[in-house]
């Protein structure tokens, strides 16, 4: 069976990606010159106060985790080829942003019906960034097909300002299966410029049912494709 119409032209976002990063890398200096992190309080110029609160076993369970992470990112080919294994894989659960009910939550909020942790991939994305805009279709096509118990797409805009420009695009565009996250502090993309992760919009983390990074990507990818689906497949298999 031919593969689905793709719900964007990734060529020509791949450039659109490099010239909407430049922006983004401007804002993220602005807000990392203001010392503040992610959980927006004074930071100690330390290593160990960069793991966001992670604790020094929870570094030391993620770092295990490299030949895991070699494993799904030989899963990423075609569509989402650009999405590289962690190196080492890192805590990130302690990456904090508001939920859909508008309270802070972080990364390990998210669990399954019993409790244990759950499989996301957090995209941080802007009203202002069009392959960001032009790939939330695909975003919301790959929750909607397998999001679950298990495993999440978390999207999550920042936008400054307030909820409603980013609201009505994805109302505009017909978004239904993505729930609405947000930090319109910018301190979760400094957080993620501050490790290397993020060099602009959009950028894509994904992350274990233990709060560990196992795969990031800068740019837009075609999520809704069997590509995407396999990649999600193979981290959830082990």
């Amino acid at each position: 069976m031919a593969e689905r119409k793709r719900l964007f032209p990734t060529p020509r976002l791949v450039l659109a990606a490099l010239v909407a990063g430049a922006l983004a890398g401007v804002a993220a200096v602005y807000v990392k010159e203001s010392h503040l992190g992610n959980d927006g309080q004074d930071r100690v110029a330390s290593s160990d106060q960069a793991e966001t609160g992670a604790s020094t076993a929870d570094a030391a369970a993620c770092a295990a985790k490299a030949d895991r992470a070699k494993t799904v990112a030989a899963a990423a080919t075609g569509q989402v080829a650009a999405l590289m294994a962690a190196e080492p894989p890192q805590s990130v659960k302690g990456f904090a942003f508001d939920g859909p009910d508008g309270k802070k939550m972080t990364i390990a909020d998210f669990k399954d019906r019993n409790g244990a942790g759950r499989t996301l991939l957090v995209n941080l994305w802007a009203t202002w960034c069009a392959p960001c805009r032009a790939e939330m279709p695909a975003l919301d096509a790959l929750q909607r097909e397998m999001g679950g118990d298990r495993f999440e797409v978390v999207a999550v805009n920042v936008d400054t300002g307030s909820d409603e420009k980013p609201k009505k695009f994805l109302e505009e565009i017909g978004v239904k299966s993505l729930g609405f996250y947000r930090d319109a502090s910018m301190g979760l993309f400094n957080e993620a410029k501050q490790r290397g992760l993020a060099l602009g919009l959009p950028v894509t983390l994904l992350v274990d049912g233990e709060g560990c990074l196992i795969g990031h990507m800068n740019g837009p990818a075609e999520w809704a494709g069997a590509d995407a689906r396999k990649l999600v497949e193979t981290a959830l298999g082990g």
